[in-house]
């Protein structure tokens, strides 16, 4: 909570440094990485850099936080701070890297806010700061406790599939042969990869299939159109094949399945989005799961939908399942054409929903899904990079 001399501050400040975050953060990057190059080579997505979407995302989270502390004094936002503690658990972040953090983006403020940072101004938002960093440092310290592992730890290709033009499954084992933890379906692992120029970037992929002696991770090769391309999964496409070593870490992510057998469920997802939710079906036709679960689906056309034949082959198995298929093109007898419509979709009354994929699907998809009578609060989704819902952006 604020003290109540900060709140007033903030509260008079939130425009001026809400309206020069994005410069802010531009500042605060180009400093952070002239004094330590090797986090941007090492630990930034150097595409998500050069595309300015992680200083949205920064500059996004920073004023969400500050105007929730403003609104409800009395109450932390844990899902957003979660999302992100899972993010730096996976990528190795340390406790020191926020005092890193914090020299840097406070010079940034100086810099672009001038004179009107006073010692006052400067003090508040010192501590909205710290009350976040340090919340963030204590959810990303019990998550590194609760997963056993040792951080990042090598496993064997043992299998890779061609599942689209795009997309390669890729399934691997511990190389030393020791024994798999589990997971909870809906989670992911980091991938750390050497590039060819000496850099080792980390990309997060939702694991795709069952919990079992196995880890699977289906990637999306990612075309720049106009932009670079992905580095880490062009080159797994472009290099990685059976008996190849990869180092993962421990599974991580909030997105996952958190009802009980007799909740109904709705799991919508469009394009690479499917991973997710593939896995939170494989896990609920193991388990038993009772009430109706809807299964929601977009993609650009049948020949780009990734893990179609499991994304079907799981519901089927479950007792009261409905599958709802949209294509933009070719879509066959019993689907839909166009973009995902759940007009005509019945949706049970209690339901919680499960989302994943491009941010305009999900927006579109939440919105119907309140209309529909379904809680806020039970519909939970999941961003591939930088999250920038809180930054507004799509």
């Amino acid at each position: 909570m604020l003290s109540e001399q900060s709140a007033a501050t903030v509260r008079a400040t939130l425009p001026a440094v809400g309206g020069a975050l994005g410069a802010i953060t531009e500042r605060f990057y180009a400093g952070l990485f002239a004094a330590r190059p090797e986090l941007l080579r090492d630990l930034f997505n150097r595409g998500n850099q050069a595309a300015g979407t992680q200083r949205q995302a920064l500059a996004g989270s920073v004023a969400a936080f500050a105007t929730h502390l403003l609104d409800h004094p009395e109450q932390r936002p844990d899902a957003m701070l979660h999302r992100i503690a899972h993010k730096h658990a996976s990528l190795g972040v340390t406790p020191e890297q926020y005092d890193l953090v914090h020299e840097h983006l406070f010079a940034a403020i100086a810099e672009v806010l001038g004179d009107a940072v006073t010692p006052e101004v400067a003090a508040a938002w010192d501590e909205v700061y710290w009350l976040m960093a340090n919340a963030l440092i204590a959810v990303e310290k019990r998550l590194r406790e609760e997963s056993g592992g040792p951080g990042w730890r090598s496993w064997e290709v043992v299998e890779r599939v061609t599942e689209t033009a795009d997309v390669a499954t890729f399934r691997l084992r511990p190389a030393d042969g020791s024994p798999v933890r589990d997971f909870r379906a809906g989670q992911y692992v980091s991938v750390r990869v050497a590039l060819p120029d000496g850099a080792r970037q980390i990309r997060q992929y939702s694991l795709s299939g069952a919990a079992g002696p196995l880890r699977q991770i289906s990637v999306k090769r990612v075309h720049g159109d106009g932009a670079p391309d992905g580095e880490v999964s062009n080159h797994l496409h472009a290099r990685v094949r059976e008996g190849d070593v990869l180092e993962l870490s421990e599974p991580y992510g909030d997105l996952v399945l958190d009802a009980g057998p007799d909740t109904p469920l709705l799991l919508a997802s469009a394009g690479i989005g499917v991973t997710p939710m593939t896995a939170m079906l494989a896990h609920l036709a193991g388990s038993g799961h009772r009430a109706p679960v809807t299964v929601v689906h977009g993609d650009r056309s049948p020949a780009t939908h990734a893990l179609r034949t499991d994304h079907e082959a799981y519901a089927a198995k479950l007792p009261d399942s409905a599958v709802h298929l949209w294509y933009e093109q070719d879509a066959p007898a019993g689907t839909h054409s166009g973009l995902v419509d759940l007009t005509g979709v019945p949706v049970a009354p209690g339901t919680r929903a499960y989302l994943c994929g491009p941010l305009p699907f999900m927006r579109a998809v939440r919105a119907q899904l309140i209309a529909k009578g379904v809680a806020p609060a039970g519909i939970h989704y999941e961003v591939f990079g930088p999250d920038l819902w809180l930054a507004g952006r799509s």
